[in-house]
């Protein structure tokens, strides 16, 4: 009901005791149409925007089948040692000083001398393919490694041995002795959307199990190589490689690969190779090497 200019004076003189009620009155109903309006957008703004997701079952189902990887490389001495040859020093006496040198220790034969110690070559990940101990891992993680030293998540270490690598996908398979090992799942990657959640298992710089989270940022991505990637920004540094990307069902969607960076670090733009690509060669691998 509208109220008239001189309704409302007389109201005002005949209640002038209930003025206050009324104005406090006014007030609430003003401050319960505001809060019935404010969650009126809130719900609005609800039904378009969805919460984020948690990844801690993944991590807790996916997070025993990621590995880390270690390679060694034996140390290499020289085909020349420092001294040189006996023919060498026979020869720089001759021409310098005219006359052989005496007494020349001769060299142990190189089969019989004690071999080096392995060095750290490098840092990799890994996941478990199979119960029986078959993992899966970058080609570049294993390539020149004279020993791979793979840890499960439960710190045992295993040595493994490589079955097959194939540089052009950048696929490579190696083997533990172990059995019942928890094995992933393998995803389809045709259901892998753009914009999809995913999550990356690994060990940048060495820091075993990290994980790290982002979206796809597009499919079938070529960058030149021999295979079209699932490009993500899920952060991936040095130590991530050969480490699984997965997807909000706990599959395996991809193998964490390359990273474009102009700082060596990551910068927002990573490069996982297809599983079904994976999977093909790594069936490859397995039967024939």
């Amino acid at each position: 009901m509208v109220m008239k200019p001189k309704e409302a004076l007389v109201f005002k003189k005949i209640c002038k005791k209930c003025t206050v009620t009324v104005l406090v009155a006014a007030s609430w109903f003003g401050v319960l149409s505001l809060g019935v309006s404010g969650a009126a957008m809130a719900q609005s703004a609800g039904s378009s925007v969805r919460g984020l997701p948690d990844f801690t079952e993944l991590v807790e189902q996916v997070g025993p089948s990621v590995v880390n990887i270690r390679t060694l490389e034996k140390a290499r001495p020289s085909e020349v040692s420092p001294g040189g040859s006996d023919e060498e020093m026979q020869e720089l006496f001759r021409r310098f000083f005219g006359v052989p040198i005496p007494n020349v220790p001769r060299q142990a034969p190189r089969q019989n001398r004690p071999q080096e110690d392995a060095q750290p070559k490098g840092v990799g990940s890994g996941f478990i393919l199979s119960a029986d101990g078959f993992i899966m891992t970058n080609a570049h993680v294993v390539e020149g490694a004279d020993e791979v030293l793979v840890t499960l998540t439960d710190k045992r270490e295993f040595k493994a041995r490589i079955v097959g690598a194939d540089k052009r996908t950048d696929v490579a398979v190696v083997k533990i002795q172990a059995t019942d090992l928890p094995a992933v799942k393998v995803g389809d990657v045709n259901r892998l959307r753009v914009g999809e959640w995913v999550m990356a298992i690994g060990s940048p710089f060495g820091l075993e199990n990290t994980v790290t989270a982002g979206i796809v940022s597009a499919k079938q991505r070529d960058t030149g190589d021999y295979l079209s990637f699932i490009q993500t920004d899920v952060a991936i540094n040095p130590g991530n490689s050969g480490g699984p990307l997965i997807n909000m069902r706990g599959e395996v969607v991809g193998i964490n690969s390359q990273i474009y960076s102009r700082s060596g670090g990551f910068m927002g733009i990573s490069f996982a190779i297809p599983m079904d690509e994976a999977m093909r060669v790594s069936e490859q691998l397995r039967a024939s090497g």
